[in-house]
């Protein structure tokens, strides 16, 4: 794969992060480009790193899902050493010392539930960390950040925030040329954990705010 390629691929998606009071909604679409094809129509975006945590990606396949399981290991390994979860800034830390030590085409948002509440952090390719009540990522962000300035309000729950994230990234899709072939949330909460809708939830929810 060409650099120009690597970049383009990097750019040419849209991810979506939202902090609620109950916890965390993560959104992606599914399309992943390569320059001007289409390579595949069914990407997974969105990654469980553990019960309390997860986490998008948006850049090189490779990168990106090397940086997940190494991220999943040592998220495991604390668990293990300690008898205690990884708190979210920790994880997001390590995921950016990672980043900062072996610089990677990917740009991820990191988040979940601790005893300090819920919260998500963006990575981008060289470890910067950035914590935020809202994020998008990818070319398609510009359209998703006029959603999410317009609607997500304080003291916003998981289930207006899933709204939220599918209206935001459906924007992207509609204008986006590198962001299509459907949409993937996840949420993560202090009792469910990790949750990742199922394809009908979404497409009745794509109904209700039409």
């Amino acid at each position: 794969m060409s650099n120009k390629n690597t970049l383009d691929t990097l750019e040419g998606t849209t991810t979506v992060g939202i902090t609620c009071t109950d916890g965390v909604v993560f959104a992606s679409e599914r399309r992943a480009s390569m320059g001007n094809l289409v390579a595949h129509k069914v990407a997974e975006k969105i990654f469980k790193i553990d019960d309390h945590i997860a986490a998008t990606i948006a850049g090189s396949v490779a990168d990106a899902q090397s940086l997940m399981k190494v991220i999943s290991a040592e998220v495991s390994l604390y668990k293990m050493r300690n008898g205690e979860n990884i708190s979210i800034e920790s994880a997001s830390a390590l995921a950016a010392n990672i980043l900062h030590s072996s610089p990677l085409y990917v740009q991820t948002l990191l988040g979940g539930v601790d005893e300090n509440g819920a919260s998500i952090y963006s990575l981008d390719p060289a470890g910067g960390m950035i914590k935020d009540s809202f994020i998008s990522t990818g070319s398609g962000s510009t359209f998703s950040y006029g959603v999410l300035e317009d609607r997500v309000k304080e003291g916003i729950n998981v289930e207006e925030g899933v709204d939220v994230a599918i209206r935001a990234i459906r924007a992207a899709m509609e204008r986006d040329t590198y962001s299509g072939n459907g949409i993937l949330v996840a949420t993560v909460d202090s009792e469910k954990g990790f949750e990742m809708l199922s394809k009908d939830i979404i497409e009745a929810k794509l109904k209700e705010i039409s």
